[in-house]
């Protein structure tokens, strides 16, 4: 079945955001005319936005969050607690732990959970990578290490967390899950700082 695709300038702008995530197409359409109704030198700048964001925001080589360098802001940092690697789904969850205040350790992005009925497999997240950062930074060696399972209490999530927990516990490193003070089926990204701060904290060992 071909898709026509909207040929004035308005119908493509709504075509265009109505493809966003949890952006409908009545929701598009409010934002096409506010953005229409607004001065040209702030959707400019919107534009110019999107437009640097897109060129200079990368993978971070380290955890895999977004950055504009190399090494993320805390990878690079000499006073996170490197024997600590904090496990997320997503780079919008590392944001929302940091917003806790209640972790110090580093991280590494999933993007990504394993899916079977969509055909999601470790090789289509970041898992054999997480691997490999702990065999060549010989993380299991160092004293204390732990990581730290923060993915969102779902089907997918708990499947997750049972196929890296096989993975490291033959080396020997500790692992934790953070405490449920998440709903089942939520979502770190939309949680409170106290939950997940507390979550954060009473994370249990697995």
């Amino acid at each position: 079945m071909q898709i026509n695709t909207p040929t004035d300038a308005l119908s493509a702008l709504v075509h265009e955001l109505s493809r966003l995530p949890g952006i409908g197409e009545k929701s598009a359409t409010r934002l096409a005319f506010h953005l229409l109704n607004a001065d040209k030198e702030k959707v400019f700048r919107l534009a110019d936005a999107l437009k640097n964001a897109k060129e200079k925001v990368h993978l971070c080589s380290q955890c895999y969050t977004y950055t504009e360098t190399d090494l993320c802001e805390i990878c690079a940092s000499p006073v996170r607690n490197g024997n600590t690697i904090c496990i997320v789904e997503r780079p919008s969850d590392c944001r929302a732990i940091e917003s806790s205040k209640k972790y110090t350790g580093l991280y590494h992005v999933l993007h990504g959970t394993l899916s079977p009925v969509e055909g999601i497999g470790p090789e289509q997240i970041k898992v054999f990578e997480l691997i490999k950062r702990i065999n060549e930074q010989k993380f299991s060696e160092q004293e204390n290490s732990e990581v730290v399972l923060a993915l969102n209490p779902s089907v997918e999530g708990e499947a997750t967390c049972l196929y890296i927990s096989k993975l490291l516990k033959p080396l020997g490193i500790k692992i934790s899950r953070i405490a449920y003070g998440l709903p089942m089926g939520g979502s770190l990204e939309y949680a409170d700082r106290g939950t997940i701060g507390r979550a954060m904290e009473n994370r249990v060992e697995c």
